[in-house]
């Protein structure tokens, strides 16, 4: 973890600078040395000293400002009096005093002090899911791995539980925890949904199709690439999903062999456009889809016909909406376009969007932004080319749209993000593989908190090399195995063993020695494959292949000249034919090559 670099002003200038600050000397005479000073007027100078901190703020804004710093510095030493006074908190005294500028501040309440990093893998991480009571944390990304960590179980070395590929050879899109945390949504690149229990256990995956029929309302599951997916945020056994054959479809967990519903949006020309992002209101009775024609269309969820909202130019055409999130209240929506914008709705009023940021880029099809637990704040990452800078998450003011803040993530794009309201952390996925977990020790809950004080437990060599001791109580002595003292113990026993501890031998390297087969040669069969495909053919003249060795075995005649020493002693050759020269025969005699 680390603690980011913001001017808290503790150290040895605001020591001095606090010592000899007049507002501080005041408060050191008051307290300390005589009762003459009670008869000051102390909300006077609070509401002197708010007044100034407003007036420096408005100047900067967004920053860590040379006020802030006075502030802070002069703030401590009243903490400090409030303590002697015996007040029951810092917070209940400064809300007294009328100092509520301090504690509405939305730029103290993001909690960013400290980070931890997880390591998914190398590639893009695609999706975030979290459980309604923070405990797990799934990632999964472009390299078809979903990942599941526990933060009551980690300790410092930060290290996934369990890693599996639930769909095989198709990248992660979604992954979302039902609204009672006891099953997992996942989106992936193929056009079944699938549905896993905490552990990874499939639970039910959807039919697929038939891609042969037109109207999408006949089949009875998606025929394209699946996009997103969501659940129903009150009832359990719902979700949704989109795919690129032009459907929106709800679907039931107790039943996989049919959705539930279709919803299909449709252009200004009244043609098929593809949903490339889908999501439920807070409530459940909205269902909402940006499409690739930059529209983005709301049903009822009872009537999946006619849309109820929708704005056809919300986003630029030809661009994919990546993310669509709905407020806390219900009443605001807010959309990351693939045209580098974020914009705020109400769904009220549908025909233009109350505030909206550009220049955020976004090359992802998934890039998210989300609200904070007290609605107040909008949050989105951006994405950058390599070694083009690092990717940043930004930080909106939900009614003026203002950039309050910005965290530098890494040197890769910010991809997911998630603000989790029960901890109070933010949890982001980044295009290097990356997933970080943002946390602040007093504002936040659980969660990280609890595996970064775990130290990292040793692993003993010993325990993964001694076998188990297996207990026979009733065994005869002769087959009671003795018992183990210790794991160390047996381990020095192992290693002094000849047979236990013999160095297994290296692979044979060239041609092969001591009857082992080489490294091209492996196995005997490899070796046998290599010989056949050898070329053997001899071109010589198998006549005077035989007469080379004719002088040696005249000489010590051994196999064949005993046998025929009597019956023929002089050895009798087969003549050498001429040649037949072809020349002076007709063509049709002579031989066709």
């Amino acid at each position: 973890s680390r603690r980011r670099a913001v001017s808290n002003g503790t150290g040895p200038g605001s020591a001095v600078s606090l010592l000899f600050n007049p507002f501080s000397v005041f408060f050191f005479f008051f307290f300390f040395l005589g009762k003459k000073a009670r008869t000051f007027d102390l909300e006077a100078m609070f509401e002197q000293t708010r007044r100034t901190a407003v007036e420096r703020s408005r100047k900067v804004l967004g920053k860590e400002c040379g006020c802030c710093q006075l502030v802070h510095r002069k703030m401590c030493f009243v903490f400090l009096c409030v303590g002697v006074m015996g007040e029951v908190s810092p917070t209940g005294y400064l809300e007294k005093l009328n100092l509520s500028f301090f504690l509405q501040n939305p730029v103290k309440k993001i909690p960013d002090s400290h980070e931890i990093t997880l390591q998914h893998g190398t590639k893009t991480v695609s999706a975030l899911g979290l459980d309604p009571s923070g405990a797990r944390l799934i990632t999964g990304g472009y390299d078809y791995d979903v990942k599941f960590w526990d933060f009551a179980g980690m300790d410092a070395s930060l290290q996934a539980f369990r890693s599996l590929q639930p769909c095989e050879c198709h990248q992660i899109k979604s992954l979302q925890y039902s609204s009672t945390g006891d099953v997992i949504l996942v989106v992936s690149g193929n056009s079944q949904a699938k549905v896993l229990d905490r552990d990874g256990f499939p639970v039910m995956e959807c039919i697929k199709g038939d891609q042969y029929i037109v109207d999408m309302t006949n089949t009875k599951g998606h025929t394209a690439m699946l996009n997103s997916g969501c659940w129903h945020p009150k009832i359990k056994e719902e979700f949704l999903t989109c795919s690129n054959d032009g459907t929106v479809r709800t679907w039931d967990v107790n039943n996989e062999k049919k959705h539930k519903s279709v919803f299909k949006p449709r252009s200004v020309q009244g043609k098929r456009v593809i949903p490339t992002t889908c999501t439920y209101s807070r409530d459940g009775k909205l269902i909402a889809a940006g499409c690739q024609d930059g529209s983005i269309q709301i049903w009822d969820r009872n009537m999946s016909v006619h849309t109820k909202f929708h704005c056809r130019q919300a986003h630029a055409p030809g661009t994919d909406t990546s993310c669509l999130a709905f407020s806390y209240d219900g009443t605001a929506l807010a959309s990351r376009g693939g045209d580098d914008t974020l914009k705020m709705w109400d769904i009220r009023q549908f025909k233009k969007p109350l505030h909206s940021a550009e220049r955020l880029s976004s090359f992802f099809p998934m890039t998210d932004c989300c609200f904070s637990p007290d609605d107040k704040i909008l949050v989105t990452g951006t994405s950058v080319k390599k070694g083009g800078g690092s990717g940043k998450l930004f930080f909106f003011d939900r009614e003026t749209f203002q950039k309050l803040y910005e965290i530098e993530v890494t040197d890769a794009s910010v991809v997911r993000c998630l603000w989790h309201p029960k901890l109070n952390q933010i949890m982001v996925g980044t295009g290097n593989g990356l997933a970080k977990v943002y946390y602040d020790p007093v504002k936040s809950q659980r969660g990280a908190k609890l595996c970064v004080v775990k130290t990292k437990r040793k692993e003993r060599q010993a325990e993964t090399l001694t076998q188990d001791y297996i207990i026979t109580p009733h065994a005869l002595p002769m087959f009671r195995e003795p018992r183990q003292r210790s794991t160390r113990k047996q381990l020095e026993k192992d290693r002094l063993d000849p047979m236990k501890s013999h160095k297994p031998e290296p692979p044979v390297a060239g041609p092969g020695r001591g009857g082992r087969v080489g490294t091209h040669g492996g196995t005997l069969s490899s070796y046998i494959v290599k010989n056949i495909a050898l070329d053997k053919t001899d071109d010589s003249n198998p006549r005077e292949a035989i007469l080379r060795h004719a002088k040696e075995a005249e000489e010590n005649p051994y196999w064949v000249a005993p046998a025929y020493a009597k019956t023929q002693p002089k050895t009798v050759f087969a003549e050498v034919e001429p040649e037949d020269d072809e020349t002076d025969k007709p063509e049709w005699k002579k031989r066709k090559i």
